[in-house]
């Protein structure tokens, strides 16, 4: 007898169910199969207006070979209450994957990943496209709190397989984490936008770059009120990670991060440049595109963009026009923590029925990304996340 999705899900569900009982651990928790861990990054020093935009190495990460169902992510303070944007900005936290080769030396230190001697250490990134720049499997910015990760079964990002480890290196996670404390500075929506001014920076080789990652860069301080004295906290990303042990019912996804600023289609090369301007214009509305090639085929299992403030939504769409995902910014309205007033909170999520939405190989993408343009805004993103099935989904037979 065949069974469709359902039966397919049900019976993953007894398996995990069996698998958490046989291998639960101290710290684990485990709810309907599905494994569940909290844990803290390495403290991040501050003090007002400061920016820490640092890699850190090793961190904790569940062990063996896994599928992810989901990765969420907060600021805490020391206590572990939660901080609000308006104290420290979360410009992004991304969640790297690498090998290390077994033995060699240890060069791990705060900075970027070109300060290290390859091949000690090889960076797994993500499927594409920009393979330069967006090497994450997680990540997001202000929204995280409010941003879904889950990946709904009986799907699964598959991790930690021994047999794709490069041989004689082991696999380890990094974080990228760059917050900005802005408590005390004269404009805290300014300083987390990164205007360069404000942190006494310029870019010599663009006088037009008013704002953007290149002016709030690790250690520099974004400009206070009048008589402040800095003052020194620790605070930490808080991070869970939910997981099932790794089984042949388990439908393998496939991770890509699209950028509206890809220049694929005018170079050939997938020259992602991160960041872009919008112009004050009296439209009101800033559109951009690019256009991108899948190089697999297969179904839409999960998307979601990440915009700056001002972005009103961004969207991804076939080769015909049919809209693939559209993702809109959730703007506090607030003072909790989690509804900021002004600022992007979360971003909404796309989880398509399974096998609706499916991709041809070599099928062209179109990604838009909009942006109010009531006022100049700078240093602004447009990033689309896809998770896709690459092969349709299992039937199990009984």
């Amino acid at each position: 007898m065949s069974l469709g999705g359902q039966g397919v899900v049900f019976l993953l569900a007894i398996a995990l169910l069996a698998t958490c009982a046989q291998n639960s651990e101290a710290r684990v928790t485990c709810q309907n199969g599905v494994k569940s861990m909290v844990y803290l990054s390495p403290k991040i020093t501050q003090h007002q207006g400061l920016v820490s935009d640092k890699y850190y190495y090793d961190i904790e990460f569940p062990k063996g070979h896994i599928a992810i169902k989901s990765f969420d992510a907060e600021v805490v303070d020391e206590a572990g209450n939660p901080v609000s944007l308006e104290e420290t900005y979360l410009h992004h936290w991304l969640a790297i994957r690498y090998y290390e080769r077994i033995g060699s030396e240890d060069k791990k230190r705060n900075g970027h990943l070109g300060g290290f001697k390859q091949p000690d250490i090889i960076v797994a990134g993500n499927d594409g496209t920009c393979d330069q720049n967006l090497r994450q499997f997680f990540g997001f910015g202000a929204e995280t709190r409010r941003t879904p990760t889950y990946i709904p079964d009986p799907y699964g990002l598959e991790v930690g397989n021994p047999l794709k480890v490069p041989s004689g290196y082991e696999e380890k996670w990094m974080f990228n984490i760059h917050a900005i404390d802005t408590r005390d500075t004269v404009d805290t929506k300014e300083c987390a936008e990164c205007r360069c001014d404000l942190y006494n920076m310029t870019k010599p080789s663009n006088p037009n770059y008013v704002g953007g990652v290149d002016c709030c860069v690790d250690g520099k301080r974004c400009k206070l009120k009048n008589g402040i004295e800095p003052v020194q906290r620790n605070v930490y990303l808080k991070y869970t990670v939910k997981w099932v042990d790794w089984s042949d019912s388990i439908v393998p996804v496939k991770a890509f991060i699209f950028d509206v600023t890809d220049t694929w289609q005018h170079t050939g090369i997938h020259d992602c440049h991160i960041e872009y301007d919008v112009e004050q214009s009296s439209a009101g509305i800033a559109t951009k595109r690019s256009r991108v090639k899948l190089p697999i085929s297969g179904d839409v299992v999960y998307g979601s963009a990440h915009q700056h403030m001002g972005g009103i939504g961004a969207a991804l769409y076939k080769e015909d026009g049919q809209l693939i995902c559209s993702s809109k910014p959730i703007y506090g309205k607030g003072n909790g923590v989690g509804d900021e007033a002004g600022y992007v909170v979360g971003m909404t999520t796309c989880y398509p029925k399974p096998g609706s939405v499916k991709i041809a190989k070599g099928e062209m993408l179109t990604l838009e990304s909009n942006y109010n343009s009531e006022e100049r805004r700078f240093g602004v993103m447009g990033f689309f996340y896809i998770l896709v099935a690459e092969s349709p989904m299992k039937l199990a037979k009984v």
